[in-house]
């Protein structure tokens, strides 16, 4: 049986071992310090003033909105080429919400898309309150374009950049929020840096960063500028508002933290990958990723994508596997979801991205692939994908 190559995978070393282990060994599992030392370490790569960690992304996110007072009657928009929780986390909050198409070169949010779109709203008095763009795949959305979209007509904007954490835009590395309000990263396994599960949403603001502390433990605190009663003593606390346990553990954070310090490296080495696919799929019947000028991508993945959509990808699937290169498909289009279908999107609201799911096929990349296992991919996607 031919060993088999996923399409990504976490790189675990003998120090993210010892980390955790230490973890296990202290006082404290979780609400102890290693959380506010990997939101430092989070803070001070991408050159922001606070950094709030959560229990996963999609937690993150839904603080994220609540934070900026996301709510029932208000209208959330996003890309449909993301996982779910991008639009869900409106869903949460009571709100609505809707979809705005693609590029189909980057396969980001559309800037053309995004402008016809709110401008249409603005006509019908249903202009969004926030929106999310997506960096897909580790590629910055054209951020300064929708920031000052933002100002025209006054939305908040949640930079999801849970494949992005090492990339740039403009020099400037995702994650700064000079364009947005908050950015949300992801440490799932499959992602660049992984504390197994785990998210963190960062921002400029003080305020809002407090109000993701709060929403992320209950909204409880025991700060006495902010308690009512304050002669009752150290283990008192107060809850001001409806909060979650959205808390991150220890033994996450210090796996997270022992990852950040290799985030340079596994930049430099997914960076290698690409170059080598770029190099050597040019001329197949495929299209290979488009970059921006404006953007670094973090390269968390490499989308490959038919340069016909008569060919059946089931079967083209089946044989990759059959080869042991286990590729994936990054995203099934959300409004084409059946929980979306019953909120009222259907099939062919929004083309682009539709036209981009069936060509569409994620392939091997993370930093522990070895030259042999690049070159393997190859060779089978050559015989493919010949032209």
């Amino acid at each position: 049986m031919k060993k088999e190559i996923p399409y990504a995978r976490q790189h675990i070393s003998e120090e993210d071992i010892q980390s955790v282990v230490d973890i296990l060994r202290s006082d404290m599992l979780t609400q102890g310090p290693s959380i506010s030392l990997f939101e430092e370490s989070v803070m001070e790569y991408c050159g922001v003033a606070h950094a709030v960690a959560s229990s996963s992304a999609t937690a993150a996110l839904h603080i994220a909105c609540m934070a900026l007072e996301l709510g029932q009657g208000d209208l959330l928009w996003t890309s449909p080429n993301t996982f779910v929780s991008s639009a869900n986390c409106a869903l949460y909050c009571g709100a609505s919400v809707d979809f705005v198409d693609i590029d189909s070169q980057t396969y980001n949010m559309s800037l053309g898309a995004l402008t016809k779109k709110l401008e249409e709203a603005e006509k019908n008095g249903q202009l969004p309150k926030v929106v999310i763009p997506v960096h897909f795949a580790g590629q910055s959305c054209e951020m300064r374009e929708i920031k000052t979209l933002s100002e025209k007509y006054g939305f908040k904007i949640i930079e999801d950049a849970s494949h992005a954490i090492g990339g740039k835009y403009l020099d400037e590395f995702i994650g700064g929020c000079s364009y947005s309000d908050i950015t949300v990263f992801s440490f799932h396994p499959v992602k660049i840096v992984t504390s197994g599960e785990g998210g963190i949403a960062t921002t400029k603001d003080e305020k809002l960063a407090r109000k993701m502390q709060l929403f992320r433990s209950h909204y409880i605190t025991r700060e006495s500028d902010e308690i009512i009663h304050t002669d009752k003593g150290r283990l008192y606390y107060e809850q001001f508002g409806l909060g979650y346990n959205y808390r991150m553990t220890d033994i996450h954070a210090a796996l997270g933290l022992s990852q950040m310090k290799r985030l340079g490296s596994f930049i430099t080495r997914r960076h290698e990958i690409a170059k080598k696919y770029n190099e050597s799929l040019k001329g197949l019947a495929l299209i290979l990723p488009w970059q921006h000028s404006d953007s670094f991508s973090a390269y968390h993945l490499y989308v490959v994508r038919f340069r016909s959509e008569l060919k059946n990808r089931k079967e083209i699937i089946e044989r990759l596997w059959a080869e042991g290169i286990l590729v994936n498909i990054h995203y099934i289009p959300v409004h084409t979801q059946p929980y979306y279908q019953e909120l009222g999107f259907k099939s062919g609201d929004f083309p682009k991205s539709e036209s981009y799911y069936k060509s569409a096929l994620s392939i091997p990349m993370f930093p522990a692939l070895t030259e042999s296992e690049q070159d393997r991919v190859i060779d089978v996607l050559k015989k493919e994908f010949y032209s």
